[in-house]
């Protein structure tokens, strides 16, 4: 059953059904939300904010409209929108980022040397996006770890395509300029042809 479908029986009073929207995006809100908290160190709140996010939805699915927006993105913008909130209550400075069910797992075949490894450059790439403004950080999470089109994103951002993909663009560029340093040193661990150790 689409969404939509399952959207209109709950809202005909099926309440029951309300479960089946909640398996179909509560891992992947989770883990967004848990990206928002994470450079903030709230991380430990990502599961109340999921349930607050699903609640605030119940309580709105009467005032969704499929045709403003995708029930994904409307869900989105609200947890998105209750993590800010919560991160300006604890009036914490910087906006949060990063792990969950998104943690790459290194394939049995790796030897525990390559998985190490790869651990690492995990972690730093998370580091890298923590460190990012937060619609920049919102902006690359949406795109490559939820993979939503550049209209959803601009959607649950509130900007137009083409400032996403600025957003984007930045976002990438950042994390690039603060990895190089580390696959310069740790990955080719020599100079590449045309370049100079400083």
């Amino acid at each position: 059953m689409t969404d939509s479908l399952l959207i209109q029986e709950i809202k005909n009073g099926d309440v029951e059904l309300y479960s089946e929207l909640m398996r179909r995006y509560q891992r992947k809100i989770l883990a967004f939300i848990y990206h928002m908290l994470k450079s903030s160190n709230l991380e430990i709140m990502a599961e109340d904010l999921c349930s607050e996010t699903f609640y605030k939805a119940y309580k709105s699915l009467h005032s969704f409209r499929e045709v403003d927006a995708s029930f994904s993105t409307w869900l989105y913008t609200i947890a998105r929108n209750t993590v800010l909130s919560e991160l300006r209550k604890q009036k914490n400075g910087s906006i949060p980022l990063e792990e969950s069910g998104y943690t790459p797992v290194a394939p049995n075949s790796m030897v525990p040397e390559q998985a190490v490894l790869r651990g690492e450059r995990v972690q730093m790439v998370r580091e890298a996006i923590d460190q990012l403004p937060e619609k920049q950080r919102s902006a690359l999470i949406l795109r490559e770890y939820d993979q939503l089109d550049y209209q959803e994103i601009a959607d649950i951002l509130c900007q137009s395509v083409s400032s996403v993909k600025s957003l984007l663009f930045r976002a990438r560029a950042s994390v690039k300029t603060r990895l190089e340093p580390y696959y310069y040193d740790s990955v080719y661990n020599q100079p590449s042809e045309g370049m100079k150790r400083k």
